[in-house]
């Protein structure tokens, strides 16, 4: 009998640990019949989505281990990265050349913007998830304002093909064709048909080795300290307020160079779009992967990659087939990208509020108070 409730335990344990996760299983495994597209097609496709998007959704991991949740605010260094995408592109510098130039040029913006982003934060202790995703609207506004009117005016812009007819202001489209799969195609393979871009899973796998290694360090296990207590932390002398800091800037950084290598793959910038949901995206996918506010791995960027990106590919001719309209699965993934965020949330929440109960109870008993 015991042994039978342990396995139930287990079992609820496990379903409620990855209620996101299988959800997502349940709805590709109905829409990928009906979709009708075939397997090879299905794997090329989540092949590019993991090249593209698997960088972007790493640099979130930094943050969660020094324990300030999801970082909404990676679109302040996809704004950078876009920002020195815009600069190689006028300079007419192109290739791998280019882009390592635009990671340079983002470098230092997003060394400056997560400094700026970590010092609030800082003073949001308990609410850093919201006070990044407002963050991220306000460097939008400062972002375009600098875009629309600064460049060509304050800031040099050569060419007539990315600003505007009127002479300054970035154009709304920015053509990548000097770097488009610039990356993606420096060492390409094929395996049983389907296009493998093998440098940039060997550029994604570097990332996942050094976020494996400074876990290890001692400013790695200093974050993992502040993650678990921060009171705790400090008094064992750790600057908890800068380690938090340095948490951010190394995940804006990383977003800067996720967002170029994301635009290269797709060779266009949509200069006042193309960073705005990128964040709502790639925490979705991390979330979708069985991650949570407080604890992630590398299996679950890998994870939520294919299921969140195999049902955004399977939903548009799933819902042409089902009911007649591609439309309909253009709303369903829209709307599942902020219901996965609020229902993985919720449940979160439900979980810390479940396991404190457990641990008074536990305290309870040991003091000899009836509980």
């Amino acid at each position: 009998m015991t042994l039978h409730r342990t396995n139930f335990q287990k079992v609820k344990r496990f379903l409620g640990n990855n209620t996101v996760t299988i959800l997502f299983l349940v709805i590709c495994a109905f829409g990928i019949p009906l979709s009708g597209y075939s397997a090879n097609y299905l794997v090329s496709e989540v092949v590019v989505r993991i090249a593209r998007n698997s960088f972007l959704i790493v640099s979130l991991l930094i943050p969660i281990l020094a324990g300030m949740g999801l970082n909404f605010g990676m679109t302040l260094g996809a704004m950078a990265g876009q920002i020195g995408l815009i600069f190689i592109s006028d300079w007419g510098i192109v290739g791998i050349p280019g882009m390592l130039l635009a990671m340079i040029i983002s470098t230092p913006i997003s060394v400056a913007l997560g400094i700026w982003c970590g010092k609030i934060l800082n003073m949001a202790k308990g609410r850093e998830m919201v006070t990044s995703y407002i963050i991220g609207f306000f460097m939008n506004g400062i972002y375009q304002l600098v875009v629309l009117y600064g460049m060509g005016v304050i800031i040099p812009i050569r060419s007539n093909a990315l600003l505007l007819p009127r002479g300054y202001g970035i154009r709304n489209t920015v053509n990548l064709i000097g770097i488009r799969k610039a990356l993606d195609s420096l060492l390409m393979i094929r395996l049983f048909n389907i296009p493998i871009p093998l440098f940039t899973m060997i550029v994604i796998s570097l990332l996942c080795i050094f976020v494996l290694w400074f876990k290890k360090t001692k400013l790695g296990q200093d974050m993992r300290a502040v993650g678990q207590d921060m009171e705790v932390a400090r008094a064992s002398g750790i600057k908890v307020e800068h380690t938090r800091i340095v948490a951010i800037v190394i995940s804006t950084v990383f977003a800067g160079y996720g967002m170029i290598i994301y635009l290269q793959n797709i060779g266009t910038l949509n200069t006042y779009n193309s960073h705005m949901q990128i964040g709502m995206f790639s925490v979705a996918a991390l979330l979708v992967g069985g991650a949570t506010v407080s604890h992630a791995k590398i299996r679950n960027v890998f994870l939520g990659v294919i299921l969140f990106h195999l049902m955004f590919i399977v939903s548009p001719m799933a819902g042409k087939n089902l009911i007649g309209q591609a439309q309909l699965g253009e709303y369903f993934r829209v709307f599942v990208s902020y219901g996965v965020i609020t229902v993985s949330l919720v449940l979160y929440e439900i979980r810390k509020k479940h396991d404190r109960g457990i641990a008074g109870q536990i305290l309870a008993q040991e003091q000899g108070v009836e509980v």
